[in-house]
């Protein structure tokens, strides 16, 4: 903290469409966010793979901050991003070639092998997590012996930035838990499932907990961007972990979307939850902060709507409003189908297709085809909270929308009339006050607030209520959609 008793940090947000830099300032317990630096980001495809452009991130962080070192004294910087990606080094702490993507199509048939070869009763009850194809363990499982063995550490993204940035190679816990191969009740690596699985471990780092300071910027950061005196302290990496940081929720019976790409559907409960229920529901025990675990669901999210307006170079306010106008009762797909995982320029045929191969009329103008899109999200989210309420025991009568996507109007308002839930819209930027303020704690400026109290006090919400009628008639509609589909939780 400052002699002025203002305490001012730097997060770093990366995103599979973009990343920020922002100066947090907190002050009389209010925090002030201020977006210094944006940029893009996405796969890089070469000769049918998809990589990460992990050096021009690397650049651009960089850039955001010596735009920082001119905003007075900063205590600590800390990175978030996406979970599931790593990149290994050798022992001198180099890259050993590149940063793979998550949807790379060198992933195909890999998860199905591995739960051929453990189980997934064996998986499930040493993880909790749910099975998704791009997992850590099966990205592993893709890598060539040879780069394995090379390998002297894996660094999930978000530490290998704070390798770069300060030296050390540690790996921060809520994005570790992500890997499928940790486990959420020792908080260790679950080494004897990598072996069981034919995997060496002699590459995991160090565990460290979200707030912990790693050190100080390295002398040549420092001199490239001006910075003097910084630390680098690991938010809660995963950028959803640090999302449902800033959730501004009171006492119970809520529910939280983390909005974006993906929509992050869950709960934050004491202890994780491995019954048989859990797993066949697929639902995934991740770790949050304080030692809190988030069961949550990956739902696709507002992925197809991005891939489409790719394709059309359209404005979203448009399309959204577009689609609002439109009369429900129109085509539905499954979100989380495979076919609409990898990136593409044909995604709105894929939608197209599905709905023809299902026997339903086919979405033809822009407006349509994200109507029946979001009419699907929305669905899937409901059919998501109602799995937690069943799983849980609890009674979900509030869902908190943060992230990007509770900007969505429409999509809130679907949401609580097909969940039956009031739904509350906000923080859009909690991945980065989350950052920021688990920051701010670990550095002495949280003196009498706790961290949502911080974010109540320094942040808007809209209110969506659901709206009368029954919406059953829809919901069993989705349900034999994605029941004919072959859908099941188990598989994604």
């Amino acid at each position: 903290m400052s002699a002025d008793g203002v305490s001012r940090h730097i997060a770093v947000d990366l995103g599979a469409s973009g990343g920020r830099v922002a100066l947090g300032t907190l002050r009389a317990g209010r925090l002030e966010v201020e977006i210094l630096h944006r940029f893009p980001n996405g796969g890089v495809p070469v000769h049918g793979e998809l990589y990460w452009d992990i050096l021009g991130l690397w650049r651009e962080v960089v850039h955001g901050l010596r735009l920082a070192s001119t905003h007075g004294d900063i205590a600590s910087v800390g990175v978030n991003s996406w979970a599931v990606d790593y990149g290994l080094l050798d022992a001198r702490g180099e890259l050993l070639g590149q940063v793979n993507h998550y949807r790379s199509a060198r992933l195909g048939g890999v998860m199905e092998r591995v739960r051929e070869q453990l189980s997934d009763e064996a998986i499930y009850a040493a993880t909790g997590i749910q099975f998704l194809g791009f997992n850590t363990l099966y990205q592993l499982a893709a890598e060539p012996p040879e780069r394995l063995a090379q390998a002297h550490t894996l660094l999930m993204v978000p530490d290998l930035l704070h390798f770069w940035l300060c030296g050390a190679q540690a790996c921060e816990r809520t994005n570790a838990s992500t890997t499928q191969f940790y486990d959420p009740l020792t908080g260790a690596w679950h080494r004897e499932l990598l072996a069981r699985a034919g995997l060496p471990t002699h590459f995991l780092p160090r565990l460290v907990d979200p707030g912990t300071d790693l050190g100080p910027l390295s002398p040549e950061v420092e001199r490239e961007t001006g910075l003097r005196g910084v630390r680098v302290v690991t938010p809660a990496t995963h950028d959803t972990a640090s999302a449902v940081a800033a959730v501004p929720a009171r006492g119970d019976g809520w529910a939280y979307v983390s909005s974006g790409t993906w929509s992050l559907v869950g709960v934050e409960v004491a202890q994780p939850v491995l019954s048989a229920q859990a797993r066949a529901l697929n639902l995934t025990n991740e770790a949050g902060l304080d030692g809190t675990t988030r069961l949550l669901k990956n739902v696709m999210g507002l992925w197809i709507v991005q891939e489409c307006r790719r394709a059309w170079d359209a404005d979203f306010a448009g399309l959204d409003a577009g689609a609002a106008a439109l009369p429900a009762g129109g085509p539905l797909i499954d979100p989380d189908d495979p076919q609409f995982l990898p990136p593409g320029l044909d995604m709105p045929q894929r939608v197209q297709a599905f709905c023809a191969q299902t026997g339903q009329s086919v979405p033809q103008t822009p407006p349509e085809i994200v109507r029946c899109v979001l009419d699907s999200l929305a669905h899937r989210i409901a059919e998501v909270l109602d799995a937690l309420e069943t799983v849980t025991g609890r009674s979900l009568r509030t869902v908190h929308v943060v992230g990007g996507g509770a900007q969505g109007e429409f999509l809130n308002r679907l949401t609580a009339d097909l969940s039956g839930r009031m739904v509350v819209a906000g923080p859009v930027e909690a991945t980065l006050i989350g950052n920021l303020l688990v920051q701010a704690r670990a550095c002495g400026g949280l003196k009498d607030s706790s961290i949502r109290e911080v974010v109540r006090a320094s942040s808007e919400s809209q209110t969506f209520t659901p709206a009368g009628g029954d919406k059953g008639d829809s919901r069993e509609r989705f349900r034999r959609l994605t029941v004919v589909q072959g859908r099941t939780e188990s598989s994604p």
